[in-house]
């Protein structure tokens, strides 16, 4: 979520994006409507916040160029029958950023953070199938140098995240401004779904940019661009395919993220997460498997902000019988990212 420096002046022409104050209200309006619509064309989005194509054009590639926004296609590989979980990897401090860094470079792994004053690593590991799920967990992991303990939550209902985002609970758009950018649903279209080379080719240019062209897309995969279109319909209705945007939460005022650990009444388990998901604070929200059955990511400005949140929203949900809070000191790999 953090971009890196650029020691320029913020005008139209150029930007400084090395704190929060480096953004303007167009940032964070088009963000906002790349949320809504991550392949909205730049003419549609530029009537609505009221500038020129030209300028949201710029505007969009300065702000990518620099780390703060892009929007890629993510892939919820549950549908392919693949399981996900959060691991808890606890290690000696000295060793816990080289591990770390070997998850990262994992590409079956995201969002792979330190916390727990950096002796514990939080990661999302995807297993294509139970015996895969086995060797991690019972074999790969437990017998790495300098690993003390792993513990495994395996996701069950995800409450809140994938093409969700937390830019779109900020508001920089209004209701009106929303309405004109929303695109129209798509249908679900159930059954199994096959994924064949051109179907990878195409997924793994859109998790690049999930901006890029039809012709660009159709020259990556052999296709005609109407079959891409097509396809990516298709792929879309099964649930398969999904436009997410990779966005510096700064520019929002968030500077901190902090992992929930919670344990709820199995009766009001979905009635909880439910409830977080609505919460402006919350970035991910899942049950779980595990020592504890319901997982949040929760983004603040500040630790003061963060005491607000869990002492007023948590703490009016009855069912919680347990909260374990684990302020993340240092993010190695976010979704989307390579290490």
């Amino acid at each position: 979520m953090t971009p890196p420096t650029l020691n320029t002046v913020k005008s139209d022409s150029a930007y400084a994006y090395d704190s929060d104050s480096a953004y303007d209200d167009l940032d964070r309006r088009l963000v906002h409507a790349l949320q809504i619509d991550g392949r909205a064309p730049f003419n549609a989005i530029a009537e609505v916040l009221g500038v020129s194509d030209r300028t949201v054009a710029r505007r969009y590639a300065r702000l990518r160029s620099a780390g703060a926004v892009r929007v890629l296609g993510g892939v919820d590989s549950t549908v392919l029958g693949a399981v996900m979980w959060f691991l808890r990897v606890r290690c000696a401090p000295a060793a816990s950023l080289p591990v770390a860094e070997a998850l990262a470079r994992r590409p079956d792994t995201s969002w792979v953070s330190l916390h727990s004053g950096g002796t514990e690593i939080t990661c999302v590991v995807r297993t294509e199938s139970e015996a895969d799920s086995e060797a991690l967990l019972l074999a790969k992991l437990p017998r790495t140098p300098r690993v003390e303990g792993v513990t495994a939550h395996s996701v069950l209902h995800a409450f809140y995240g994938g093409p969700d985002n937390p830019a779109g609970k900020f508001g920089a758009l209004d209701a009106e401004e929303v309405e004109r950018l929303r695109p129209p649903p798509v249908p679900h279209r159930p059954g199994p779904v096959r994924l064949d080379d051109g179907d990878r080719k195409l997924l793994a240019l859109l998790a690049t940019d999930g901006r890029a062209g039809f012709e660009q897309l159709a020259a990556a995969t052999g296709w005609s661009a109407t079959t891409v279109r097509r396809r990516m319909a298709e792929l879309r209705a099964h649930g398969l395919l999904y436009l997410d945007v990779d966005v510096d939460l700064r520019m929002f005022g968030v500077h901190a993220r902090t992992l929930l650990w919670l344990s709820v009444a199995p009766a009001h388990l979905e009635e909880t997460g439910r409830a977080l998901a609505g919460h402006p604070e919350i970035a991910f929200a899942a049950a779980t498997t595990g020592p504890t059955n319901l997982y949040a990511s929760v983004v603040c400005a500040n630790q003061r902000e963060l005491y607000r949140y869990l002492t007023t929203r948590i703490a009016a949900l009855p069912a919680i019988t347990h909260l374990e809070t684990a302020p993340v000191i240092k993010t190695v790999k976010q979704a989307g990212n390579r290490a």
